[in-house]
């Protein structure tokens, strides 16, 4: 076996970062053949969901931000401002992204991380069922991961 020296790096500048992410994409992808066979076509594309609610003056009441990919929409955030929770606003943002993912994108299920003092209660009345628990993710605290069938 041969030893070599190498220079580790944590900090790097955009270009590198973009190397760096595109080298283990194709080489992560080609270990797979399920995503091999994804390779130039519009599912393998990552694509961005956004979805906002705004008052009659313009000011934003709530918003969730996500991205579809395969046959999946990831939601990464969901929120309504405090002046308008309980009134259903979360349940339609939630409720759009899964019709844009299921309709546009073709997306078969959804899934999205929370914690315990977030919503996990919230999302399991609208059809989500948790997948995963990660106890003290970050410590004190649980992390749930939920996915729900986008029929």
């Amino acid at each position: 076996m041969v030893c070599r020296m190498f220079r580790i790096e944590a900090e790097v500048d955009r270009a590198r970062r973009d190397l760096l992410h595109s080298r283990l994409r194709d080489t992560n992808t080609a270990a797979s053949p399920v995503l091999h066979a994804l390779r130039g076509t519009a599912g393998e594309r990552e694509l961005p969901l956004h979805v906002w609610a705004s008052e009659h003056d313009g000011e934003m009441a709530g918003g969730l931000v996500g991205h579809t990919w395969t046959t999946w929409l990831h939601v990464t955030y969901l929120w309504v401002d405090e002046r308008h929770r309980g009134a259903g606003l979360g349940s339609r943002l939630l409720a759009t992204a899964e019709e844009l993912a299921r309709g546009e994108r073709g997306c078969r299920a959804a899934r999205l991380e929370t914690w315990d003092f977030q919503a996990p209660e919230f999302y399991k009345k609208q059809g989500y069922e948790v997948v995963c628990v990660i106890p003290d993710y970050p410590p004190g605290i649980t992390e749930y991961t939920l996915t729900k069938t986008l029929d």
